[in-house]
């Protein structure tokens, strides 16, 4: 059967699962739920640690559909050995994805009257959170200026490494070795050709598939050097019928990563919000996310996560053990090095996590994705805030200001809401229930004889 191909932006997946938001007790607040990758329809997912010239990338496939007409073309900077290559397990990602997640947290109000009390409170909540296809014969190949440079069976994949003349005799053996692949894939090829890149190409063999007993494709790893600090997404569009979503995770010694040719920003984060998107955390999240990529005129990354991997606060999952991370490609961490522990009081890790979502096109991402790694340690996590109100019956001075305050405080969640996720201002205020602003539908002229 012929194999389709799929480029690096389309073969890669969330594979998160989404998981029953669990009640987790943490240093600043309780965390509540989390906002995966898989809220997010085909969203592909991509571990990035680099560290000098030294780069690990592990692509996590999301095929749906006959195994045997799965293949995935990746450029890569160079021959890749097959002690270079690499079959890893998907959990991994998840468990990075389940760290890094926007998320919600909720406080609880103290007694306004107890003014000690809710001072230490307020200082608490401000403070900073801190194996190859059918190929073609020898001759037609240097015909069409193509090479095949290696190929191995590593796992449940068959893989091919190419090197190409021009992109027109690259489509070709493509198409002739049983490839189905889009009519704009030469196009998509020729940047890389001219780069002179090589092509990693692999396909599922079948039965090493079946006799390794899985019932999903694992994880991809490449080990390389390039002075490139980069992630290829042009190909990805050659066979894309609309925007796609990427989620990018860094792993690196210093500080958070940006892109050097595109805008990148961090998503709004730290508001407070109606109480009842404790229900809707997923689709707030998305609306959000929405607005926040039309606000950037459909052109920026959007920074979701970035953090010390050594602990976190609140912890929507544990942070990922030394043997995690050197699964995902973390090769300078010591054999023996401690583990990180969870909570705001956990030792510091030389490892420090990027989270950036992108959803990209060819008309507002007309060029690969090139990276920087910068030297900004402050932390940032998508987070959004529950204040359940008191409702006690002291009664003091404070209290008395406390109750007077707490409309105004629901009419700015409300706004809040409207302006983070583009939703109907009156809708909001209906949901809000009782902790509806009480006075948002009244007139100028209500009270003036009252």
């Amino acid at each position: 059967m012929l194999a389709t191909v799929r480029t690096l932006a389309v073969a890669l997946s969330a594979l998160a699962l989404l998981a029953v938001p669990r009640a987790a007790h943490a240093f600043c607040g309780f965390y509540v739920a989390k906002a995966d990758a898989q809220l997010f329809n085909q969203a592909s997912q991509v571990v990035l640690v680099r560290d000098g010239e030294r780069t690990v990338v592990t692509m996590s496939n999301d095929y749906k559909g006959e195994l045997s007409d799965f293949a995935v073309v990746v450029p890569v900077p160079a021959v890749l050995t097959r002690e270079q290559i690499h079959v890893g397990e998907r959990k991994y990602i998840e468990r990075l994805d389940a760290y890094s997640s926007p998320r919600l947290v909720e406080y609880h109000d103290a007694d306004p009257c107890e003014r000690y009390v809710m001072r230490k409170m307020e200082k608490k909540m401000m403070a900073p959170s801190a194996a190859a296809p059918a190929g073609l014969s020898a001759e037609r190949s240097r015909a069409l200026g193509v090479k095949i440079e290696a190929q191995y069976t590593i796992g449940e994949y068959d893989i091919v490494i190419l090197s190409a003349k021009q992109s027109d005799g690259l489509e070709t053996w493509l198409r002739e070795s049983g490839y189905r692949i889009p009519p704009r894939s030469a196009a998509a090829l020729q940047p890389y050709i001219k780069q002179d890149m090589k092509f990693f190409v692999a396909k599922v063999n079948l039965e090493n598939q079946k006799a390794a007993g899985f019932t999903y494709l694992r994880p991809l790893q490449m080990a390389y050097e390039s002075q490139k600090f980069m992630l290829p997404i042009r190909l990805g569009m050659a066979n894309a019928d609309g925007p796609q979503d990427l989620v990018i995770y860094t792993l690196t010694r210093k500080g958070r990563v940006e892109s050097t040719n595109y805008k990148t920003v961090k998503m709004p984060s730290n508001v407070e919000v109606p109480l009842f998107v404790k229900n809707e955390f997923g689709s707030f999240y998305k609306a959000t996310f929405n607005k926040a990529h039309e606000q950037q005129g459909r052109r920026a990354l959007l920074t979701e996560y970035f953090w010390d991997m050594g602990w976190c606060d609140p912890c929507a999952a544990d942070p990922l053990s030394p043997e995690e991370l050197r699964q995902l490609g973390v090769f300078w961490m010591d054999a023996g090095q401690q583990s990180p522990q969870r909570g705001r009081y956990g030792g510091a890790s030389p490892v420090v996590l990027t989270r950036l979502h992108v959803r990209y096109d060819s008309e507002h991402f007309p060029e690969d994705l090139v990276f920087q790694e910068t030297g900004d340690r402050e932390n940032f996590q998508g987070r959004y805030i529950l204040r359940y109100p008191w409702t006690g019956d002291s009664q003091c001075e404070e209290a008395a200001t406390y109750r007077q305050q707490l409309d105004q405080r629901h009419t700015q969640e409300a706004k809040t809401l409207a302006e983070l996720t583009g939703w109907d201002l009156s809708t909001i205020r209906e949901k809000m229930g009782a902790d509806a602003p009480k006075g948002s539908d009244s007139k100028w002229y209500d009270k003036l004889w009252k």
